[in-house]
């Protein structure tokens, strides 16, 4: 019965190193390995073997010939279902070189760009990165800032207002933020002085667009609250930001203005390499009355505070003659940065 056992393991793993696709497969499991297969058959026929050494050599014949064959199963199941699977990817595959050409890497736009190196350059200067809501209660954008109701100063800024009403609050005291200087008054709110942070984000003004003005663009504002903080500590932060964005061929200088969240207060201008003077933004040292309405002690703490447009800032690094520009998402206008 041992060579009855033995030709049959053989054409079994001949069968099955025969077939070629999976279903021969199947088929091959049934016939060998199945309840009613051969192998079935002959443990069946081992209660006829005349001594029970017989039985037990026959019997492990039939258990070594039946794990030989589920393995052989097994491998080239896998064999056969990884060959065709690699043939129906093959048949699925699509060319469509002839409609896309080689990919290529995009980057980042002309503003994000130069958001990202002020920020490096600020932080490279002791600086944090402070963020803010987009949508600002009346208090933080202008109240909290020295311009109650009624103050002239809202005239150029008193817009875009919102239905949402906030807790406690009553309707049209929500606006879409006209500067970032609310994230100034939620920071000292906040924290607990020194803070020295810059506050770079997105703004919304009822400016009609030109050359030089959007009603929606980006702007950064640095804020410093520590002791005994002078006029002279903001200058030299500015000069020191202005060479270390714009290069050495670049200079900076304070023109006596007003805000009223400022006193004193400051247009500070750059001076470009061919000598010519361009207004960069505002600057000035914090009003007392912006101090206490974040419970700070003006006779303690002192400081000072600018901002200016991103997008300017991108305009004048790159040369850009139009803000426009950088927002028609002109392929040939954006290739070049």
């Amino acid at each position: 019965m041992i060579t009855d056992i033995t030709a049959a393991k053989d054409a079994a793993l001949a069968s099955i190193h025969a077939a070629t696709t999976v279903d021969e497969i199947v088929a091959l499991a049934t016939r060998y390995a199945g309840k009613k297969g051969e192998f079935a058959d002959l443990k069946k026929q081992l209660g006829g073997l005349g001594t029970i050494d017989e039985k037990k050599a026959a019997g492990a014949a039939v258990n070594d010939a039946m794990n030989a064959v589920d393995a052989a199963l097994d491998e080239r199941r896998s064999a056969l279902t990884s060959t065709a699977l690699a043939a129906q990817v093959e048949g699925e595959r699509l060319d469509l070189t002839e409609y896309f050409a080689t990919p290529t890497r995009g980057h980042a736009h002309l503003v994000t760009q130069a958001w990202e190196r002020l920020e490096d350059v600020f932080v490279g200067l002791g600086f944090t990165v402070a963020e803010g809501p987009e949508i600002e209660t009346d208090w933080h954008n202008f109240e909290a800032l020295n311009m109650p109701v009624g103050h002239p100063a809202r005239g150029e800024w008193d817009t875009l207002f919102v239905d949402h009403v906030p807790p406690g609050g009553k309707p049209g005291t929500t606006v879409l933020r006209t500067h970032t200087s609310p994230v100034q008054i939620r920071t000292m709110l906040a924290e607990e002085p020194p803070i020295y942070i810059v506050a770079p984000g997105r703004v919304f003004r009822r400016d009609t667009p030109d050359a030089t003005h959007m009603p929606v663009f980006h702007q950064i504002e640095g804020l410093v609250i520590d002791r005994n903080i002078t006029m002279a500590d903001l200058a030299g932060t500015i000069d020191a930001f202005t060479k270390a964005y714009f290069g050495p061929g670049f200079n900076s200088r304070l023109r006596p203005s007003y805000f009223p969240f400022t006193e004193p207060s400051a247009e500070f201008d750059i001076q470009r390499p061919d000598g010519s003077w361009i207004e960069l933004g505002g600057s000035g040292m914090v009003h007392p009355n912006v101090l206490l309405a974040c419970n700070l002690d003006p006779d303690e703490w002192s400081g000072f505070a600018f901002g200016f447009g991103i997008d300017r800032m991108a305009k004048e690094r790159h040369g850009v003659g139009d803000l426009r520009e950088m927002y028609a998402d002109d392929k040939r206008f954006v290739e070049q940065f």
